[in-house]
């Protein structure tokens, strides 16, 4: 039997793959992470599974389970929040589930971050003002960031960034980024994007932290930040891959 790594989405049932909901429908055994999905994802699991909310779980209690499903001879779904290439602990689960010699395989999801620009109706990478894309996340409580990737380094380049797990440092990390950025550089934040209680704030690097702190947001939120938001606001080079000046053929 096949742990299936999925991702999840933004947490909205209608933002699965195709793939994902034939996933899900095959497992008996279906873990999840409660704290990002809407309830009605389950729904695409077959009546009877056994459906585990790991929010509190360990490692080990999370293997543990994936292990003795595997052993049960049956098909395990483990949902992972947006695409399991980004901060799912794919990695750390699949060396553990190699050594107990259980197979695995990743279906991918839709990633917060793409939500949040579809959701404002933005492009993050713009000719001209950003062309790059920078994942990354806050580190406080948490382990190291390698070194070299303080977020500094990554602002000086002026990309589009993504912030993740990072919505309860927004004060400090809105002052970190204006020295590079600007105080009016614009900011999105998506909470619980596609999903029910879904709420998005715009701002810029002087504002953000007030309107973070004032809507109570602790988790399950991204930070997008860099010019290429206000894009649409303003005049900006058209690509060539589409300009007239290109020859074709």
């Amino acid at each position: 039997m096949t742990v299936h790594f999925i991702g999840a989405g933004p947490g909205a049932a209608d933002l699965l793959t195709l793939r994902a909901v034939r996933l899900l429908a095959g497992s008996a055994v279906c873990l999840y992470a409660g704290t990002y999905l809407d309830d009605e994802v389950l729904g695409h699991c077959p009546q009877g599974a056994r459906l585990v909310n790991t929010q509190s779980m360990t490692l080990d209690e999370i293997t543990a389970e994936m292990v003795a499903a595997h052993e049960a001879g049956h098909d395990v779904a483990r949902l992972c929040s947006g695409d399991p290439s980004v901060y799912s602990a794919v990695a750390e689960q699949a060396r553990r589930l190699d050594a107990a010699g259980v197979p695995w395989d990743v279906c991918p999801g839709v990633p917060a971050y793409a939500a949040a620009a579809a959701v404002v109706g933005r492009e993050l990478t713009v000719p001209e003002v950003a062309q790059s894309v920078v994942l990354t996340r806050a580190q406080k409580d948490s382990t190291r960031m390698p070194a070299g990737e303080e977020l500094a380094n990554f602002a000086r380049t002026g990309a589009t960034l993504v912030l993740h797990l990072a919505i309860r440092h927004t004060r400090r990390l809105a002052a970190e980024l204006t020295e590079h950025y600007g105080a009016d550089c614009p900011v999105v934040v998506g909470s619980l994007v596609s999903q029910p209680d879904e709420l998005i704030l715009r701002g810029t690097l002087a504002d953000i932290a007030d309107q973070v702190e004032a809507a109570g947001l602790r988790q399950a939120a991204v930070i997008l930040v860099g010019p290429a938001l206000a894009a649409g606001d303003t005049d900006f080079v058209e690509s060539h891959l589409y300009s007239c000046d290109r020859r074709r053929g």
